[in-house]
């Protein structure tokens, strides 16, 4: 996940706890995290949730979450 937000938004910089709007994100790199999501991790998250979840550590979370839910 990490690796993924370092990769789109070109920094190696990226703490889990850093939010992806403080750190230069927007709707562009989003939609390209948001792909790199569903090819690199098979998980499919809403845009809506990148926005509630703007840090590596609460969108895992929210990803982690899905598992739960699934029957």
């Amino acid at each position: 996940m990490r690796s993924i937000w370092c990769r789109e938004l070109q920094r190696d910089d990226i703490s889990v706890d850093d939010d992806f709007f403080t750190l230069g994100g927007q709707s562009v790199i989003m939609t390209r995290i948001q792909g790199a999501f569903i090819e690199e991790l098979g998980v499919e998250v809403p845009m809506d949730q990148m926005f509630l979840n703007p840090t590596v550590a609460s969108i895992s979370a929210y990803i982690e979450s899905l598992d739960a839910v699934t029957p």
